[in-house]
């Protein structure tokens, strides 16, 4: 089975899961990123971020070439930003038809996942859901032995 991990990072957090489960699959892996590439941290971070979320901003995104129809699994990976995927994740399916396939989700969050996974499948009509996993801080994880066993478990099942 050919697949694609597909996902956008704001702090390293999914970018590591990411590395990882190409790691146990041999998956190729395509980075979302926004053209604005200026990082916000504290305070001004969380109340961007919100704003971003409740006014439904769909940043500008990078050149990324993907070519959805050629993969028979889509992994899709995001943030967590106020209970919804990050905006970035957003634009990309804004703009890119993601359709028929086989897709597994994972989000990277502080405490809470919210409603991220209802929210990117609605997102995505017209496919079929695998597996959902979830990861808190994984980049503060100084056990990455037990970051891989979770995801090669999680893999197992897709």
């Amino acid at each position: 089975m050919k697949t694609a991990v597909i996902f956008y990072s704001y702090e390293g957090n999914s970018v590591l899961i990411a590395g990882i489960i190409k790691a146990c699959i041999k998956a190729d892996i395509y980075e979302i990123k926004t053209i604005d590439t200026k990082k916000r941290n504290g305070f001004a971070k969380i109340a961007w971020g919100v704003c971003q979320v409740f006014m439904n901003k769909k940043p500008a995104l990078q050149d990324l070439s993907v070519d959805i129809d050629s993969y028979d699994l889509i992994i899709l990976g995001t943030p967590v930003w106020a209970g919804s995927p990050a905006p970035a994740i957003g634009s990309f399916l804004n703009k890119t038809k993601i359709s028929g396939k086989k897709i597994a989700l994972f989000c990277c969050h502080g405490g809470g996942k919210g409603k991220v996974f209802s929210k990117l499948k609605n997102l995505l009509p017209g496919n079929t859901f695998a597996e959902e996993i979830d990861f808190i801080y994984p980049a503060k994880n100084k056990d990455i032995n037990e970051l891989k066993q979770k995801i090669d478990q999680w893999l197992k099942l897709l």
